[in-house]
Formats: structure tokens, sequence, C-alpha cells
């Protein structure tokens, strides 16, 4: 364990509506590179979220090895506007957003049906 404390934030749309209660704030390496791989599970009210230095399609996308659930993938640029979407599965290579992004939340795909591209989103202390 790196003993770092764990950032948890609450997501939000423009109207306020929570969309998920705990959301992990993850910058540093390990938490990126460990991501979601490996979970049996993922609660419906919970997601990652990593966030980088820049605006990037290369940076930004991920790969599902390892991976052993779907999980919805929401791109945003660096003002937290929904610029991609998409359903991830298990086991694929790759997956980039249409657009440059700075974050990346990986999410239940539910969420895919309450976040739309266009959207500005907010991302709260607290959560955890």
């Amino acid at each position: 364990m790196s003993g770092i404390p764990i950032d948890w934030r609450t997501l939000r749309n423009a109207d306020g509506d929570i969309l998920l209660a705990r959301v992990r704030w993850c910058t540093d390496h390990w938490c990126k590179f460990r991501g979601l791989m490996l979970r049996a599970s993922l609660p419906p009210d919970e997601g990652l979220l990593f966030a980088y230095d820049r605006e990037s399609k290369m940076d930004t996308s991920i790969h599902m090895f390892f991976m052993r659930i779907p999980i919805a993938v929401i791109w945003m640029d660096a003002e937290m506007r929904v610029v991609d979407k998409a359903l991830a599965k298990p086991w694929r290579p790759i997956y980039a957003p249409a657009k440059p992004a700075q974050y990346v939340l990986e999410a239940p795909p539910a969420l895919l049906e309450r976040v739309m591209i266009g959207e500005r989103v907010t991302f709260e202390p607290g959560g955890g």
C-alpha cells in the first residue's frame, strides 16, 4: 500500500444531480496502472477517474486486458465537458476518445445512459 490517502469525489451533472456518489480521483502512477483490472464487480454508485496533465487522445486511451467486467468509459476535456463515451468490453485492445481528453472516468455501464456528449460535469470533494 502506498500510504497515499484515497481522494473520493462525487460526480454531478450540470443540474446538480448526483451521477456517481463515489469516484476515486486517480493521479498517481500505481493507481493509473492498476485501474479496475481484475475487479469482479463494481458498485453501481462507484467509479475511477484518471486525471492527466494535458488533453490528449493517446494519453487517455485505455485497454481492457485483464478486465473481468464491461465498463462505461467517459472522456472529458480540461473544462470537464464530455467529449466521448463508450461501453468498453473485457479483453479488447484499445478504446480511444474521438477528441482529445484530459480526464477518463471508468464506471458501471448504466452511467452511459445518464451522461451526454457535450454536457459539463463536476467532481466535488467528498463521497468517501
